[in-house]
């Protein structure tokens, strides 16, 4: 996608006001969603060609992969499963809401981001194309006055990461029932696999993040 597409995409979406959502955090302390076999391995999170709408508060771009980084870990280090899966993520564009006029123009914050899922055991990738996803900050993160009010960049950005991993979430549940990514076990795998002269595990060599320049599903 286009550096001037993401940036149109983005402000759509601030217009629109349409994606808001509940806290994607708010269901951490509760059982994990049931996930098959999975078990996250490599979590790579990259901002190579990232874009900022206009007039928004502005992040550092190492503080930006590392929020998001953890927010991944928080949610899908939970998983216990005995097959790897690796992510790599891909910021495309965000804008963090600066301090709006109360009530009448609150800006919300926003971000898209695009996910590769690759299966450690069949050494392949499971996302033919980058799948994307776009959020928008929490309907609890200043509704009337904005976010730019009340939080820093950092939160801000946090509560974004947070939202869009649960939509990751959302996403890999959603093709294991269609497509069955997650289950099986690692030995039913390796005996699909058994057949390969040389297999390789990605495990020791990371799957690359999405190409910025690449199409998404």
């Amino acid at each position: 996608m286009g550096q001037i597409r993401i940036i149109r995409a983005l402000a759509a979406l601030l217009v629109a006001g349409s994606l808001a959502a509940c806290n994607g955090a708010s269901d951490l302390g509760d059982p994990a969603t049931p996930l098959g076999d999975f078990n996250l391995g490599h979590n790579i999170v990259v901002a190579p060609k990232v874009q900022k709408v206009p007039l928004c508060r502005e992040l550092e771009t190492d503080a930006m992969t590392t929020i998001l980084q953890e927010a991944v870990a928080e949610r899908f280090d939970r998983y216990e499963g005995t097959r790897l899966y690796h992510f790599g993520i891909s910021i495309e564009g965000y804008c963090l809401a600066p301090p709006g006029i109360p009530v009448v123009a609150a800006p919300k914050s926003a971000m898209i981001i695009r996910i590769t899922v690759w299966d450690d055991a069949k050494n392949m990738k499971l996302t033919p194309k980058a799948h994307q996803i776009t959020v928008l900050e929490s309907l609890d993160q200043g509704p009337l006055v904005g976010s730019g009010y009340t939080k820093t960049a950092e939160e801000q950005f946090k509560n974004l990461s947070q939202n869009a991993v649960k939509q990751i979430e959302n996403f890999l549940v959603e093709k294991n029932k269609e497509e069955g990514w997650f289950n099986g076990t690692s030995s039913a795998v390796a005996a699909e696999t058994s057949e390969l002269e040389d297999p390789v595990s990605s495990s020791t060599e990371p799957p690359s993040a999405p190409d910025p320049e690449e199409d998404s599903e």
